[in-house]
């Protein structure tokens, strides 16, 4: 199926490409990004479930509705305080049949993979078969040699100051000149974790080494050093002793391109180079591996980041490592830091000066996002179906974004409680929560 509207003269479609290009390496990462799309056919108002709470299901429901008004396909969310929870849906699941979204639906959840290969790293930290603070080389001198592999640290890989760059564009070199073929291309391709890896080590680094510079390739790196320590096969190792050992019975690794379990298709719209958005719901995630493959639910994630913070993971040192933090940007003159990255967690600052704790995630058509306050009673974690719905101008820079807006102020009402702001005006970062895209640019 093809779009019926002109096509953008091919210079001008090149530079709008690089000037997004970018952002393409936080495609894992990132769930909310600036600017707008056209709304999709209407669907039914958002249904929830919950026991009986002191949660404002009304005000959750008309949040996550404006998500879907603003232009979202679909959504679901789900929303815990103590033992008080509320799940919801909104939107559609399929554009073309108009099949609404349900709140347990399943779910590519991306780089919130991260925080699960990590637990399962400082795992083996406690057994003493891994030192955070040993060279990469000492155990993988074959994947990282040479004078990097004794320079880059275990804890270099989890907290991103490795100054390894990004495998996504050397794995999807026309991403930046035909996103759509690129993508179509990848759909059944089985990619080797070693294979990304080497492309991510020749590729030029971003940023020297120590400062934290996100980048897929140390998740895969340190999925190959769990393989190294424990002989096992590290989504098989992370399965059983972290999904398992957390009760979670709707997250695992996909075994095939296909989602097992009821799901919304997932769309991507690249900017708008994609038009109309397909569906990416069936793709082979080999090329995500250990760092942004597995497949989830929201009541899942909001277990287990509850679990995590509350210590029934990891041991309290472990966790203490974890929870040790870099700063995830240079902040400009006089402004203090707002988003901090620890071992595959982060942090982002709440309104009180207290932080949040959780990750967030972005797959071809998926987005997510998981947030707990840090002692693991309050969360929020929400999955969406149309992904880098956010438009550029001519000049590069992000046009208005009321899809962002409305996704924010739903995880602002669910985090706080309080009724956030739903501005749809020309700010791409609105008042509380900064996501996170927009602190690493």
């Amino acid at each position: 199926m093809h779009s019926t509207r002109p096509r953008p003269h091919p210079d001008r479609r090149r530079l709008r490409l690089a000037a997004v290009a970018s952002t393409v390496l936080l495609s894992l990462a990132v769930g909310v990004l600036p600017a707008g799309a056209t709304a999709p056919p209407s669907a039914p108002a958002a249904s929830a479930a919950s026991t009986a709470s002191g949660l404002d299901r009304k005000a959750l429901n008309a949040s996550l509705d404006a998500f879907h008004q603003a232009g979202m396909y679909g959504a679901y969310s789900a929303v815990r305080d103590g033992s008080e929870r509320w799940r919801g849906a909104t939107g559609v699941a399929d554009i073309g049949t108009g099949r609404p979204m349900h709140p347990d639906f399943e779910h590519r959840i991306g780089s919130i993979t991260k925080t699960f290969t990590s637990v399962a790293v400082l795992q083996q930290v406690a057994k003493g078969r891994i030192d955070l603070d040993a060279p990469i080389g000492d155990h993988l001198p074959e994947v990282v040699p040479g004078e990097r592999g004794r320079q880059v640290t275990v804890r270099m890989l989890l907290n991103h100051t490795s100054g390894i760059a990004d495998y996504i564009l050397p794995a999807f070199p026309q991403l930046v000149t035909d996103p759509g073929l690129a993508l179509d291309e990848g759909r059944f391709r089985e990619r080797a974790a070693e294979e990304l890896v080497r492309l991510g080590l020749a590729a030029e680094a971003p940023a020297p080494r120590g400062t934290h510079s996100y980048a897929n390739t140390n998740f895969l790196i340190a999925g190959l050093l769990l393989e190294k320590v424990t002989g096992q096969d590290p989504e098989a190792y992370i399965t059983r002793n972290v999904i398992r050992e957390a009760g979670l019975r709707h997250t695992y690794f996909p075994r095939s391109a296909r989602i097992s379990g009821p799901h919304a298709r997932m769309y991507e719209s690249f900017y708008g180079t994609i038009a109309p958005a397909r569906d990416y719901s069936v793709y082979d995630m080999s090329w995500a591996g250990t760092a942004g493959a597995m497949v989830s639910t929201m009541s899942d994630l909001n277990d287990f980041y509850r679990q995590l913070l509350s210590g029934k993971l990891l041991g309290a040192a472990e966790l203490r490592e974890m929870k040790t933090t870099v700063p995830a940007y240079e902040p400009p003159p006089g402004q203090e830091v707002a988003m901090r990255y620890g071992l595959g967690l982060y942090t982002l600052k709440r309104p009180d000066g207290g932080w949040y704790w959780g990750h967030d995630g972005g797959v071809f058509g998926a987005g997510t996002w998981a947030l707990s306050t840090e002692d693991g009673r309050r969360q929020a974690a929400i999955g969406y179906n149309l992904m880098k719905y956010e438009r550029f101008g001519e000049d590069g820079q992000p046009l208005p974004d009321p899809i962002g807006a409305a996704l924010l102020a739903h995880m602002d009402e669910a985090l706080s409680g309080a009724p956030a702001e739903r501005s749809h005006g020309t700010s791409p970062v609105p008042h509380r929560l900064v996501p996170p895209e927009q602190l690493r640019r």
